[in-house]
């Protein structure tokens, strides 16, 4: 089913919307989940949190991109399911080891948001993963949103793992130096 069909399925208040929804995206949802709080039932949890969340906001949203739409749900469901957690005692999972990432773009142990206005940070990034070449754009996201880890991105994109991890340094390096360029200090 195409997604304006789903999202109409939301309009409508059909419960259709839902099963639709759990059928195309069920499986895309649970990785980015998973990816974040590496254990297989809370992801699931997370990834009908999603649901229940985008049944509560479709209407009055309406997604340009309901894949899109929908992994933001499910990456802010996990990573605020994963703040509540002490991560420390479930083990060390994508979500860590990509924070350790981009670490070395902001300053060691500062929080960025704490310390440029949250639009302004978003702003910026975004126009920045909006010019990355395709093959860096999908890479970048796929680390940094999905929260994949780097042997999933090197196959899906027929890419070594190697070049996976050099378009990583180098894209993060232009983030870095980007930054710099708007002001925020690192």
């Amino acid at each position: 089913m195409e997604d304006k069909d789903i999202i109409k399925l939301y309009f409508e208040r059909s419960e259709q919307a839902i099963k639709e929804t759990e059928t195309k995206y069920g499986a895309y949802c649970g990785t980015v989940a998973y990816n974040i709080l590496n254990n297989k039932q809370d992801a699931e949890e997370c990834v009908n949190d999603t649901y229940r969340r985008a049944w509560e906001t479709i209407p009055p949203q309406k997604p340009a991109s309901l894949s899109a739409y929908l992994a933001r749900i499910t990456r802010n469901t996990a990573l605020n399911r994963l703040k509540a957690a002490n991560a420390q005692k479930r083990g060390r999972g994508e979500y860590q080891l990509v924070y350790e990432e981009l670490e070395q773009v902001t300053a060691s142990g500062e929080n960025v948001e704490e310390r440029l206005d949250e639009k302004r940070l978003t702003e910026i990034i975004d126009r920045f993963v909006r010019e990355l070449p395709k093959d860096s754009r999908l890479v970048f996201i796929g680390r940094y949103f999905c929260f994949e880890p780097i042997a999933d991105i090197a196959r899906k994109t027929g890419f070594s793992e190697s070049k996976v991890k050099m378009i990583l340094l180098r894209t993060r390096n232009k983030l870095k130096e980007l930054l710099e360029k708007e002001g925020v200090n690192i």
